[in-house]
């Protein structure tokens, strides 16, 4: 069992990478950044990011034509563990 298939034992795998690539940057993130740096299409990004704003891990900001995407506190809190296991599923 390789890296990537100990995560999905535990998580989805997009929604996981997403928390650990918004807990990285302290600053505002935009989906389609998000989207690149998770490898899937925008629109799924979107998807993730507004299942996960109705569960209060994040939350969006307009800013102009564009919205931001931060972590909440609680948000913050998942992806802290989120990170601590795969850390521990590294082999």
């Amino acid at each position: 069992m390789g890296k990537k298939d100990g995560l999905d034992a535990f998580f989805r795998k997009k929604p996981a990478l997403m928390l650990v690539a918004l807990r990285k940057s302290t600053r505002s993130r935009y989906g389609s950044i998000l989207a690149k740096e998770i490898d899937c299409t925008y629109s799924h990004a979107i998807k993730i990011l507004q299942g996960m704003e109705r569960l209060g891990l994040v939350s969006f900001e307009k800013q102009g034509r564009v919205k931001s995407i931060k972590l909440t506190k609680r948000g913050q809190e998942i992806a802290d563990h989120v990170e601590k296991v795969t850390d521990i599923l590294k082999v």
